[in-house]
């Protein structure tokens, strides 16, 4: 039987898409008075072992399996250590906006992998979407050039959309967290923290300048896009399944622009508003029509 969308389902994803496009602007705040690297690591190891005790209070096993191990180190090091390191180093040059618009991108790169390296089948539909998706990422980029973005910042922002996306594509039919997904969780957090603290170490001061903002920043980005919207996520895809689920990338881009308009008062132009609803509608193409291509 196929899972049915139901209102407790919409709740669930408008409530993840939009705190999964809020982070952006948590992590904007964060980066202005604290080290990028530094302040990534302490908050996977503080999320890691929050997610730890909650699996010991639910009688979750420790021990992972094979597949189990395999998931958790790639997502440790691909989404943690480099999809959110390297937006956290990127933001200090870049809108918390513009950074969410090139993340809400990581679905048309699975799609457009997928399809032209691995095979997938794409209904016509799900092309028009790529190209209109990454027509609306062109149509951003060409204004915020103009107006000086930074381009080491957007190429941070592109290789870690293209980490997430690398791990998302490997893991396909591989166990997930099943019966100890919280286990699975500390542990991806506690891989990105020692990722992350060697360059850290390194590279950064661990100076920062303390304030109520950077704190509320901090706590708010550690327990709610980094523990809540997890625990969201999988609840949703339990009760309609991973692509079904997906659909709901495709409000990233609005939410992600929104709340930062909201927050930190940045700037959205016509063209931003334009290629933010054309890359919402190429997403939106793109899983309905993962949907539709029926199972073999």
């Amino acid at each position: 039987m196929t899972p049915r969308m139901d209102i407790a389902a919409l709740v669930m994803g408008l409530t993840f898409a939009f705190i999964w496009s809020s982070a952006f602007t948590s992590a904007r705040i964060i980066v202005a008075s604290a080290p990028p690297l530094a302040v990534s690591s302490v908050r996977f190891f503080l999320a890691g072992c929050v997610a730890l005790v909650i699996a010991r209070a639910l009688g979750q096993s420790f021990r992972l399996t094979r597949n189990q191990w395999r998931a958790t180190i790639i997502f440790g090091v691909c989404q943690n250590a480099l999809y959110l390191g390297l937006n956290f180093i990127a933001m200090q040059w870049i809108e918390a906006g513009l950074a969410s618009i090139i993340a809400s991108t990581m679905p048309l790169i699975v799609a457009l992998i997928g399809w032209m390296m691995l095979g997938d089948r794409l209904p016509w539909s799900g092309v028009a979407g790529l190209v209109l998706g990454f027509g609306g990422v062109l149509v951003i980029m060409g204004a915020r050039l103009e107006a000086g973005v930074s381009l080491p910042g957007v190429a941070l922002c592109i290789i870690g959309a293209l980490a997430l996306a690398v791990a998302t594509l490997s893991l396909r039919g591989a166990t997930s967290g099943g019966g100890n997904l919280w286990v699975v969780l500390g542990y991806q957090m506690l891989i990105g923290s020692a990722c992350l603290v060697i360059p850290a170490a390194l590279f950064e001061t661990w100076t920062y300048t303390p304030s109520i903002g950077l704190t509320l920043a901090f706590l708010y980005t550690v327990f709610i896009p980094g523990i809540t919207a997890t625990w969201i996520w999988f609840l949703l895809v339990g009760r309609i399944g991973a692509v079904k689920a997906a659909t709901f990338h495709f409000l990233n881009p609005f939410f992600g622009v929104l709340v930062a308009w909201i927050f930190l008062d940045e700037q959205i132009g016509v063209m931003d508003i334009l290629g933010v609803a054309v890359i919402a509608v190429g997403i939106l193409m793109v899983q309905l029509a993962k949907q539709n291509v029926p199972r073999i």
